[in-house]
């Protein structure tokens, strides 16, 4: 997972930095953090109860918990789940913090089935055996009313990047194989285009809120322009926003990210 910004202390809105690495995860936090407000608007409860599966060592449930919500994080490596308790501990969370080891496919040996409002499925369906099954656990551990926030890696994205960086043959294995795979070098098994990852939420029986591409230009960017150009961080960042929405981009992007709602989840 991408390592997002340190966890907010009071307002998130006025609190979270801005170094590069925000590049990666401004778009997926800020369409979040709008699902969470209107679930807490909608459940009257100022505290969520959320669960990360593959939340490693909590890049994203250790802020998700300094804004007060409770988070259960499941993940397969011991040494994700140690730092995951160092991280909460020096962040003040650690009472809502729980990490307990497993996966997606028997997620509900260490996770309560329809016990929680919101499930993040972050970099998880690029490595099961069977994503649609991955969805359909994530989805059987939602409360009636809840929100799935789904991110995987873009297939478009891989394409573009072998390309640009002149491995033409790379970038065309990578557009044929069923899986978007570049070769046998190639460290994601799986990667998915928006259509197919819309297809996996509506099948698992949610409605889709939003699609939004997700790094479609940060990974294409000399970091040196970033890191000494005067504004050049808040300008990308500016923009990274405004193509998110916009379909014409999502097939370009290095990750996609799919908010999921059960009916009637999306209502304040």
């Amino acid at each position: 997972m991408p390592d997002p910004m340190r966890p907010p202390v009071s307002d998130h809105r006025t609190t979270q930095p801005r170094p590069r690495a925000s590049l990666r995860t401004a778009v997926v936090w800020e369409v979040l953090q709008d699902a969470l407000d209107r679930r807490t608007k909608a459940t009257g409860r100022d505290a969520l109860d959320i669960l990360d599966t593959g939340g490693g060592s909590g890049n994203f449930a250790v802020p998700l918990a300094g804004l007060g919500h409770r988070v259960t994080v499941v993940d397969p490596s011991p040494n994700a789940l140690f730092a995951l308790e160092r991280r909460a501990a020096e962040a003040g969370v650690a009472d809502r913090v729980k990490g307990v080891q497993g996966d997606a496919h028997g997620l509900f040996d260490v996770a309560e089935r329809g016990g929680y409002d919101v499930v993040l499925c972050h970099g998880v369906l690029e490595y099961v055996d069977d994503p649609a099954e991955g969805i359909r656990n994530a989805v059987a551990a939602l409360r009636p009313e809840g929100v799935l926030s789904l991110l995987a890696a873009g297939l478009g994205g891989a394409v573009l990047a072998r390309a640009l960086a002149g491995h033409f043959k790379e970038a065309g294995q990578a557009l044929r194989d069923p899986d978007g795979r570049w070769g046998s070098g190639d460290p994601v098994p799986r990667r998915f285009t928006a259509d197919q990852l819309t297809a996996l939420v509506e099948g698992a029986g949610l409605r889709v809120g939003a699609v939004h591409g997700v790094r479609v230009f940060a990974d294409l960017v000399p970091g040196v322009l970033v890191d000494t150009e005067p504004g050049a961080l808040d300008a990308l960042l500016e923009l990274e926003a405004a193509a998110a929405e916009l379909p014409a981009f999502h097939s370009v992007a290095t990750q996609l990210h799919v908010l999921g709602e059960t009916p009637g989840a999306g209502e304040a």
